[in-house]
């Protein structure tokens, strides 16, 4: 009867999803996700140019930006199935940047792009920008640039809510835990825990999934994204200990492109100082209970 229940939870995400689709008109929110007649309207600014920036002339041809993004992580980077249209904070960080590059924000063309294609999408121009989780790193800043960052998160450990013996990462030895692949929080466990027993998805939906039907432990990822999770389904799923790291999530630009990212810089700090950022969040991330961490500063980092 347990794991009947349990195999039945596991489809709460998508059920979420569905019944949206079936009870809702067209737009209508997931559950319990952002409601459209919260978020803020950001304003866009007027004769903005960056000829500069061969990635904005590219995007100012073309007519609209490409914006990389996830779709999986509620209240952070969710899509309708039902409609197709994306929602949480990132999203909205999403926004106010087209905004204050001279875009209208109803004109994004939003991609998903998993975590191990990040780096690739930008490296190809399949992507103007990317905006989805994304923690900046040194080893990342090889790869590509960031703008930001706009959020400092911390990796965590989601569980089951019967679930005793995990209560931080030092609990994790024998455990099999998921992750995505080519994330951040997989390499820590990987390097910094060994003895854990890991399993790789592209998605962390599907590790949730495997974390309902008890074929996995634990999930391990950014605090905001596990809390996400355990927001939708609280009977079931519960967020353990405390953040063992520090993730400060930026927006990934072309590597090349210096004039994009400096931009980005100065509509970051421009959004949280006329109050849009605090707006945001309140209408997305803040619905799973969590309060809002100030703004780090942001890295304005060098051209290399």
């Amino acid at each position: 009867m347990v794991r009947t229940k349990r195999t039945l939870a596991a489809l709460v995400l998508t059920a979420l999803a569905v019944l949206t689709a079936a009870c809702g008109k067209e737009g209508s929110p997931p559950v319990k996700g952002p409601q459209p007649d919260e978020l803020p309207v950001y304003r866009v600014a007027a004769q903005f140019q960056l000829p500069s920036s061969s990635t904005w002339s590219k995007a100012k041809r073309r007519g609209h930006l490409v914006v990389g993004a996830k779709e999986d992580q509620p209240y952070m980077g969710e899509k309708d199935p039902a409609t197709g249209v994306y929602s949480g904070f990132d999203i909205e960080i999403a926004k106010m940047m087209s905004a204050s590059l001279g875009f209208d924000p109803k004109t994004i063309e939003f991609k998903t792009i998993a975590s191990a294609n990040r780096e690739t999408a930008l490296q190809n121009g399949q992507i103007d920008y990317y905006v989805g989780t994304y923690t900046i790193n040194d080893n990342r800043k090889k790869l590509v640039g960031f703008g930001g960052p706009y959020y400092l998160a911390g990796q965590g450990l989601l569980v089951r809510t019967d679930e005793n013996d995990i209560n931080g990462p030092k609990d994790l030895d024998g455990k099999r835990v998921c992750s995505a692949a080519g994330s951040t929080p997989y390499q820590r466990i990987q390097s910094d825990y060994p003895k854990a027993e890991l399993v790789a998805y592209d998605t962390y939906s599907i590790c949730v999934d495997n974390l309902l039907t008890y074929q996995v432990d634990a999930v391990t990822t950014d605090d905001t994204i596990l809390s996400g999770y355990a927001a939708k389904v609280p009977d079931e799923l519960k967020v353990v200990g405390k953040p063992f790291s520090a993730e400060p999530y930026g927006i990934g630009v072309p590597k090349s492109d210096n004039a994009l990212r400096f931009a980005l810089d100065d509509a970051i700090a421009l959004r949280e100082k006329n109050g849009d950022w605090q707006q945001a969040y309140d209408a997305t991330l803040g619905l799973s209970g969590r309060k809002a961490a100030p703004a780090p500063p942001i890295d304005r980092y060098p051209a290399s």
